[in-house]
């Protein structure tokens, strides 16, 4: 056995995806080309082998892995969703003359990520109804970005069944990296189970696997002057100014003393903070307050969504009778406060009310 054919086995035993027992012809013909010939194109074992299919096996070991086995009857399918369009196009640059060309998950990522951005979108709404938009935002990317894909889609064990080429960027198209290759997957998976199944049934699996995860919004709640931004909520909410009151200290004439100071509006306390100076005490009060009321969330069994009352079954789902349930809508709450929100610090200043 000669180098290439070396070379070319260690490649193929490397990628968990291709086996050579599965490969109907190993070692291709390619790799059997003598140093005296005349120069043909090199033999890249890498690239042959990322263009081999992947087993049937694997494809229904992960359909199953992941609870899908009774929603994707088809292998196929499966394969599709792994499959990234720039595959393709390397797949019919080698293979000119095969007349079956795996299909991509173009169509079903774009419409798997439609459907997650609705999902994640009035998730977010209806838990979190005072979230301003900009967080709203870097939440909804945070819990169905494409990072959070990939990590996903890392986790469900389909790296190895993804069939992709990199692409570096050109004036026409973005490049192509592994983490967006791999992100599609899900996107893919969601469309599957909208077009097999329902949209219910693909509502809970983006809740079971994206929307359930712990983000910690409070780190995305940026304050500039978190004072005058609590002015301006308070304001909004027709409530008293807000006043500062020291409420315990210690050490005052040391090198390390503790302040706490809360912030009142009338009789109600709204936040409370602590700092080795008065002005950062009243600092964090202020921001304490304004984070109790951004992050606050109903609970989940007071949460209605919209997508509740489409039906479970395939067909139109505005057609007469189909709905499957009653939808209340929540009360609108107050606007958001814009002031220094999020890297955003130009607002009007607060205007006296009119009597």
């Amino acid at each position: 056995m000669g180098h290439v054919q070396k070379r070319l086995l260690s490649s193929a035993s490397r990628l968990a995806s291709v086996s050579p027992s599965v490969v109907p012809k190993f070692p291709p013909r390619d790799a059997f080309i003598a140093e005296d010939e005349v120069a043909r194109p090199s033999f890249d074992p890498e690239l042959w082998a990322s263009l081999q299919p992947v087993p049937s096996s694997a494809l229904s070991s992960f359909a199953h892995r992941i609870g899908l086995a009774s929603v994707v009857s088809s292998e196929d399918e499966v394969r599709q969703a792994c499959t990234h369009p720039s595959f393709v196009e390397v797949y019919r640059h080698h293979y000119p003359q095969e007349k079956r060309i795996p299909k991509s998950n173009q169509q079903l990522s774009a419409l798997g990520n439609s459907l997650m951005g609705l999902f994640a979108t009035e998730y977010l709404q209806a838990k979190y109804p005072y979230l301003p938009t900009r967080v709203q935002k870097a939440a909804l990317t945070a819990h169905v970005g494409p990072a959070t894909l990939a990590s996903v889609a890392q986790e469900m064990g389909a790296a190895p069944l993804l069939k992709w080429h990199r692409k570096p960027e050109t004036p026409t198209s973005p490049s192509v990296l592994h983490a967006d290759a791999l992100a599609s997957i899900p996107r893919s998976l969601t469309a599957l189970i909208y077009q097999k199944h329902s949209l219910p049934y693909a509502r809970k699996f983006v809740h079971s696997y994206f929307l359930t995860r712990q983000v910690d919004l409070r780190a995305m709640l940026k304050f500039l002057d978190p004072k005058k931004a609590l002015k301006e909520m308070v304001y909004r909410f027709g409530r008293e100014p807000p006043k500062s009151r020291l409420l315990k200290e210690t050490g005052r004439f040391t090198n390390s003393p503790v302040f706490v100071v809360g912030v009142f509006s009338g009789a109600d306390k709204l936040g409370e903070g602590f700092g080795s100076s008065l002005k950062m005490a009243e600092f964090r009060a202020a921001e304490n307050a304004l984070h109790r009321v951004f992050l606050t969330h109903r609970p989940g069994h007071e949460i209605q969504l919209p997508s509740n009352t489409f039906p479970t079954g395939l067909g139109d789902v505005f057609r007469q009778g189909a709905s499957q349930g009653s939808y209340q809508p929540p009360e609108l709450v107050a606007p958001e406060i814009r002031y220094a929100s999020s890297d955003n610090s130009k607002a009007a200043p607060i205007r006296p009310r009119r009597v």
